[in-house]
């Protein structure tokens, strides 16, 4: 079957956005035209239609470009899948407005008789925080992927790990770009230092080592039966099929991943020596 091409005026009109919002997303790469002719007409096909709608789903959704983007290339890989994920993120919204409503109703009630305490609103609040928290996980997971995520953890650290990890607090969408960011550079630094040839004893080489040891002691806080969960958790997570995986792991390959491993050993052997 021959296919429709449209051009950007019409393709504009077709989806019901502006012209210009075409050109913006095209020049962010997050929907090229599937064609542009010898005369530099660019030509949009039904499928990038579908692409669109995806791009404004998360946009909806509270997904910034960038992420957008990375969802899109991380992303399920047939139309189909991209709609049911979108579907799913969607009525993950909706039930967390529900269950907010529902809460602010039983606040209503007690108000209008005379029975709200602080316990009454403490418990708004609890269910606000609670639904905050899960709405900046969905900008990262997918609730398949939660459900991995919660399944790892369930059979990877002890009972006694999970309480005390239980009482640190929230992990909040701020504590994870944070670490995000240390990654980023770590990774940056790991990629330059293994295309050099560096040694994994030298001075900057180490300094890296310091730092993925403090970032896994953030998480961890020095706890032993902590460590020993995490490092379960890498057993089972790496034992998934590369499809079921959820996409979590530092952002470097298995040299950087081989470099860091000794570079690490050195850092650890020099600082028992000098204890």
């Amino acid at each position: 079957m021959d296919q429709t091409f449209y051009t950007i005026g019409q393709f504009a009109q077709k989806a019901a956005v502006s012209v210009r919002t075409l050109h913006y997303y095209d020049q962010e790469g997050l929907l090229p035209p599937s064609k542009v002719t010898e005369s530099g007409y660019r030509l949009y096909t039904d499928r990038d239609l579908v692409k669109l709608q995806n791009i404004l789903a998360l946009k909806y959704l509270g997904f910034t470009l960038e992420e957008i983007k990375a969802c899109l290339q991380t992303g399920p890989s047939r139309l189909q899948d991209m709609i049911a994920q979108q579907k799913a993120m969607m009525l993950e919204k909706r039930a967390q407005i529900d269950r907010i409503l529902r809460a602010m109703e039983e606040t209503e009630k007690l108000l209008q008789s005379n029975r709200c305490d602080w316990e009454s609103l403490i418990k708004v609040i609890r269910v606000m925080q609670m639904e905050q928290k899960k709405d900046w996980v969905n900008k990262y997971f997918t609730p398949e992927q939660q459900k991995k995520l919660k399944e790892l953890s369930n059979k990877s650290y002890s009972e006694a790990a999970k309480r005390k990890m239980a009482q640190w607090g929230e992990w909040t969408e701020e504590d994870q770009k944070r670490v995000d960011a240390q990654y980023a550079a770590l990774g940056e630094t790991l990629k330059r230092l293994v295309a050099e040839d560096a040694d994994p004893g030298d001075p900057e080489a180490q300094a890296a080592a310091k730092l993925q040891i403090d970032l896994l002691a953030q998480f961890t806080k020095g706890d032993p039966e902590i460590e020993a969960g995490l490092k379960r958790w890498w057993e089972h997570f790496n034992q998934l099929p590369d499809g079921e995986k959820p996409p979590v792991g530092p952002p470097w390959g298995p040299e950087e991943a081989a470099f860091l491993n000794r570079a690490m050993a050195i850092y650890k052997a020099r600082n028992q020596e000098a204890e």
